[in-house]
């Protein structure tokens, strides 16, 4: 049988009654966007589209917000060496201005001087890492009834989500943790996330789960293999691609637990490349994993829904599916749906991390939660193909002039978590609401 190539991508499939009829076109079909390859740095035009049907911005904008996104990650990782103990963390607001928290104003004008505007807040970063810890640790299987946790460095707080009627939970969590009012926000949302597997049996990927076929997307291409999810298989589970070939092995799996990342190894012959497939037979480049700040413009690329965009709202959350907790997800608004674990998360030509799960749809929308590929890359010691044949590099060590910003506009603003809903403190009194 003929192998196809893997570049990070997931095919589609319509199926008639027992039939599946695979849609997808080779390969062969499949080529790098023309203006992206020809202008290394640039925004492909197919990306720039869904970022303008999403985000509601124009070609200038969306262009505008990938380079200041890129800029403000290599800014945002300078001031977080230099300031230290005092470093609070990072934001981009209307995807242009970089915000940088620091607990000692001595460090103002050094912000100032690298671009920033300083923000003055009463807690580290470490300190609200810390703060999430707690809840990590002190959450006992009564609290999974909470969708998560989060630290969001914009309001110098941890958010903890509630579902309507279920507000007094995080608060008694918070109690029980020993972290004070201040440093706690509650926030209500109208649906738990679960992971987004499918299990109607479809490509890109198949693995065996639990006596079904469970259909997941391919991530990032990596020397030997991709990255997924995950929950799309464990040690050992053998993967079949979108024709029913033999196309690896899962080697490493984290869920739930501290992370949602899979590697499957996959078999000798089976091509890797450097490129996402946009489901418009065109392969968007993969140059680099620079990770970008909260408030930037992130897009994804899955099986089910193909290429959509969002904004990265929150980092670091803790995630309770219905399998158990996971921590350490990035949270954003971008929609996603059942098959579409796995896949690709990028801004501009950088990889941020694989689909891991979320709540709503594409056609009603919702949030969605990505494993980023910094700590798959790390902790399975891979190495990331880009289209400089190489590994990615990292930010830049210095700060530098910061790209020209867009005007912002009202649609591309981060969602600004609701207003704490107050919720009274008395512990353990943990009853299911019907």
């Amino acid at each position: 049988m003929q192998r196809r190539t893997v570049v990070a991508i997931a095919a589609t499939v319509t199926a008639a009654g027992a039939a599946v009829a695979f849609t997808l076109p080779s390969m062969a079909g499949t080529s790098p966007s023309g203006s992206a390859a020809a202008q290394p740095g640039a925004v492909a035009p197919q990306l720039l589209a869904a970022m303008k049907r999403d985000l509601g911005v124009s070609a200038d904008e969306a262009t505008a917000q990938v380079k200041r996104a890129k800029w403000a990650a290599g800014v945002a990782t300078t001031l977080r060496d230099t300031s230290g103990d005092s470093y609070g963390g990072s934001w981009l607001t209307n995807g242009t201005t970089l915000n940088i928290a620091i607990t000692d104003p001595g460090l103002a004008d050094d912000v100032k001087a690298a671009g920033a505007v300083p923000k003055l807040v009463k807690r580290s970063v470490a300190q609200l890492d810390s703060a999430k810890k707690a809840l990590d640790t002190t959450a006992t299987k009564a609290d999974l009834v909470l969708p998560g946790w989060y630290v969001d460095v914009a309001s110098n707080k941890v958010v903890i989500q509630a579902l309507p009627g279920y507000t007094e939970y995080a608060a008694e969590l918070a109690e029980d943790a020993g972290l004070p009012d201040s440093a706690v926000k509650v926030t209500t949302v109208k649906a738990a996330p679960k992971p987004l597997a499918d299990v109607i049996g479809a490509q890109p990927y198949f693995i065996n789960l639990d006596g079904g076929q469970a259909r997941c997307s391919i991530g990032f291409a990596v020397a030997g293999g991709f990255v997924t999810a995950g929950h799309c298989g464990t040690p050992g589970t053998v993967t079949t691609d979108f024709e029913g070939g033999a196309q690896g092995v899962v080697e490493a799996s984290v869920f739930p637990g501290d992370a949602d990342m899979g590697f499957v190894k996959t078999e000798a012959g089976v091509g890797l490349q450097p490129f996402v497939d946009d489901f418009q037979g065109n392969a968007l480049p993969v140059a680099g994993s620079t990770e970008a700040p909260v408030g930037s413009a992130v897009c994804r690329s899955g099986s089910t829904t193909g290429l959509h965009c969002g904004t990265i709202l929150a980092k670091n959350q803790t995630v309770n599916y219905p399998e158990g907790a996971v921590t350490g997800l990035t949270r954003t608004d971008a929609c996603a749906e059942g098959g579409d674990s796995g896949g690709s998360w990028f801004t501009g030509d950088q990889a941020q991390g694989v689909t891991s799960g979320g709540s709503g749809d594409c056609t009603v929308g919702g949030e969605t939660f990505f494993q980023p590929i910094t700590e798959i890359l790390e902790t399975n010691n891979l190495t990331l193909l880009t289209t400089d044949g190489g590994a990615a590099s990292p930010p830049p060590a210095e700060a530098s002039t910061p790209p020209a910003s867009a005007e912002p506009t009202a649609s591309a603003e981060p969602t600004t978590p609701p207003a704490s809903s107050g919720g009274q403190h008395h512990r353990r009194g943990h009853h299911r609401h019907n």
